[in-house]
């Protein structure tokens, strides 16, 4: 990545070098290329919210900025991208969602996330933080920013515009308005879900800000709690990407005796899985981790892993996180252990798991979703 300090050689993680999306867009270009034009002083405390790869901390190192993710690869890379650089560790301070903001915010730069909701509540978060000289910068492309999302900036922070697009890309100015009276945070979000989808059937579902779907349950979802096997005895099963938890804990509901893991790369979901659980008083055994799918889960150590992929990585379409969920979920697994898997029926999940286990079936299917079970030989 080109930037006014110098070229920056930076990568996704996990690192793939077959991998050909990069680690940066035009718009992070831009926000650093803003930030040298204009001369925006950074010796003060600053703060880059989803920044989505490390690319904009890493450019800022020299500054000692405070990076919050939603994301446990956005750390890793992160992490990576400052080590190649040669930053000591500790230069760039790493905070997620859930931490607590810090409480003085002199520059705010702001990738916008895919998630308005999560927009929404990091806002908020740091608003008690921002002060009338704050510089607050957006960044973000075109097709990202939309009315709502600057009517958000003005209505937490104040007055709002944006600049001319470069390369598809576009910036927000915001200027702090500390009087400004907030709304409250509606985060924590917490929905009964209905009845007719098993042993969830009309409980309590809780959702943090940016879980997909977490005013309703998704209809892919729906389906895959229709079709889940029938767990019996002290199993133990892991939850892969697990969101707000719902499928672990109809599990961990139906099947006490179960040992259920839930996991994701989301700050947010994981905390979600865990209030959900807790919220319904489960009496089995559960553990909640953020982390990079199954890495890290001994091999041969689980009897079912239940799992809804992503097909995005933030704006663009791969099917490399599914990959290696599947590889995770295979070396995982024990022998006659089984994945099960729901996608959208057009992504073609069978010929995948044929290869990588040597078998799939049908469990169930309707007009867009398919139910996958691949067994473990």
């Amino acid at each position: 990545m080109t930037t006014p300090w110098g070229e920056l050689a930076l990568t996704r993680f996990p690192e793939d070098p077959r991998e050909r999306l990069r680690a940066w867009d035009a718009s992070d270009e831009y926000l650093l290329r803003h930030l040298a034009e204009r001369e925006i002083p950074l010796s003060g405390s600053v703060v880059v919210v989803g920044d989505r790869w490390g690319a904009l901390v890493t450019a800022l190192a020299a500054h000692r900025p405070t990076q919050i993710t939603d994301s446990y690869l956005t750390q890793e890379a992160t992490r990576a991208n400052l080590a190649r650089l040669g930053v000591e560790p500790g230069t760039v301070r790493l905070l997620t969602t859930r931490d607590a903001p810090p409480e003085r915010v002199d520059v705010l730069l702001v990738r916008v996330p895919k998630s308005l909701a999560l927009l929404e509540d990091q806002l908020l978060r740091l608003a008690p933080a921002v002060h009338e000289g704050t510089v607050v910068v957006g960044t973000g492309m075109v097709k990202e920013i939309h009315t709502s999302t600057l009517q958000l900036f003005e209505r937490i922070l104040g007055p709002t515009r944006t600049s001319l697009a470069e390369k598809k890309a576009r910036l927000i100015f915001c200027t702090p308005e500390p009087s400004l009276e907030r709304p409250a945070n509606p985060w924590p979000y917490t929905y009964t879900l209905p009845d007719g989808v098993g042993a969830v059937s009309e409980r309590a579902v809780v959702n943090h800000a940016g879980v997909f779907c977490a005013d309703r349950l998704d209809i892919g979802t729906r389906f895959f709690l229709g079709h889940l096997p029938d767990v019996k005895g002290a199993g133990r099963v892991v939850d892969l990407g697990c969101g707000n938890g719902v499928v672990g804990t109809a599990v961990a509901l139906a099947n006490p005796a179960a040992e259920v893991l839930f996991v994701d790369e989301s700050f947010q979901a994981v905390a979600s899985a865990e209030a959900t659980f807790r919220a319904n008083g489960v009496p089995g055994h559960a553990e909640f981790r953020v982390g990079d799918g199954m890495a890290g889960v001994p091999a041969g150590s689980v009897d079912l892993v239940l799992n809804n992929p992503p097909f995005h990585s933030h704006q663009a379409t791969s099917d490399a996180t599914a990959w290696r969920m599947f590889t995770g979920a295979r070396q995982a697994l024990k022998p006659g252990g089984e994945l099960w898997v729901i996608g959208n029926r057009h992504l073609g999940y069978h010929v995948k798991l044929r290869r990588l286990f040597g078998n799939s079936q049908l469990v169930a299917g309707d007009p867009k979703f398919v139910v996958l079970r691949a067994v473990k030989k």
